[in-house]
């Protein structure tokens, strides 16, 4: 999810447009003094992405009576707006011309890729499972693509997409098919390969990139092939669904709540939109479905179980969610990408995903076998 999402109230805007050709502070009558409201710039923003609200003003700024914002009013240096004695400066309108403009994501586009996204993974997930496979492969490719186009563009570190694409659908497929030990050992063939693909270029570099590339294919694959060892049981579609289902539901609790009650920040460092009243309400919504995943959707499942299923998914999308937005300030970038109109790279949406497809993966396999 988005550094935003949990809904934090945001600080205090800019107030008061810069003098602009003055040398000296405009002197104020005596019978204004005290009547006249400072000038201040549009109304704060309206929330967005998940309903944190952007804490910059803008500088834009509508001409005050008398003439427009910098002209000269007749002699001398002062370039200060006209205000009559005991007016108040008119305030730009929000959305208009020289007022402060909604900020945010294209909530219909947003909308509208979620929902498409959500049928194709259904849709592939319930009729044939290799489908879905694929489309797992497709999105770890994906996202492999934009996480070392980020670290090269932004740090200039070049870790090897081919031997890294590769080996990451190799991974996936390996998991699917040959289980955890299969996994390990693609992994391990994906970490030989990007090395000898380095050593064919300059030393200069090479540890840096290399071990990018490590990072890359723990990562993204290698964590995404927890969804394929889930898939592979009898009752696989329905464990990946629950998995889907409570990490979404995690993240729609953190934003229902944080976005009316939070006040208190998170972890304000790393990502200031997120509250602990959001946080609260991630694991509350995430233990609420998870009961009644286990218990309706499982083989065997327990509603207990379910409870602390959720309580898990809560906080491994948590922890996912804030480790990518530590690397996304680390790399001063927003998103990882701008492939998913409204919800910026594929990155962007698998952030709370991958952790917790490990973390889902292991409690099934003790509450009710690896199936």
């Amino acid at each position: 999810m988005n550094d935003s999402s949990w809904g934090a109230n945001p600080p205090a805007g800019f107030r008061g447009p810069p003098d602009q050709g003055s040398a000296q502070p405009t002197a104020v009558s005596p019978s204004a003094r005290g009547t006249a409201k400072p000038w201040s710039g549009g109304p704060m923003s309206t929330p967005s992405d998940g309903g944190a609200r952007d804490g910059h003003e803008s500088d834009s700024r509508q001409p005050a009576p008398g003439g427009p914002v910098g002209a000269p009013l007749g002699g001398g240096g002062d370039r200060s707006p006209r205000v009559p004695d005991g007016a108040a400066t008119p305030r730009p309108a929000a959305g208009k011309p020289g007022g402060k403009k909604r900020a945010g994501r294209d909530l219909r586009a947003a909308i509208g890729v979620g929902v498409g996204l959500g049928v194709v993974i259904v849709a592939s997930l319930f009729l044939v499972k290799e489908i879905f496979v694929g489309v797992l492969v497709v999105a770890v490719a994906v996202g492999l693509w934009e996480l070392t186009s980020r670290l090269e563009e932004r740090r200039g570190i070049r870790a090897p997409l081919i031997p890294l694409a590769v080996g990451g659908a190799a991974m996936v497929i390996a998991g699917y098919v040959r289980g955890a030990e299969g996994a390990w050992v693609v992994m391990a063939l994906t970490v030989l390969a990007l090395l000898a693909w380095r050593m064919a270029e300059a030393p200069e570099g090479f540890l840096k990139d290399v071990s990018a590339g490590v990072f890359a294919a723990f990562y993204v694959p290698f964590l995404a092939t927890f969804v394929a060892l889930m898939l592979a049981a009898d009752d696989g579609p329905w464990r990946v669904m629950t998995f889907l289902v409570l990490t979404i539901v995690s993240d729609t609790g953190a934003y229902a709540v944080g976005w009316r009650f939070g006040r208190r920040k998170l972890a304000p460092r790393i990502s200031p939109g997120k509250t602990r009243e959001g946080l609260l309400g991630a694991v509350t919504f995430a233990m609420v479905a998870g009961a009644l995943c286990m218990h309706f959707a499982i083989d065997d499942g327990r509603w207990w179980q379910g409870l602390l299923l959720g309580f898990a998914v809560a906080a491994s999308a948590t922890l996912g969610d804030l480790g990518e937005s530590m690397i996304k300030r680390d790399l001063g970038i927003k998103d990882m990408g701008t492939l998913l109109p409204g919800h910026g790279g594929i990155m962007d949406r698998l952030d709370s995903l991958l952790p917790t497809a490990p973390v889902v993966w292991l409690l099934l396999v003790i509450f009710v076998g690896s199936g």
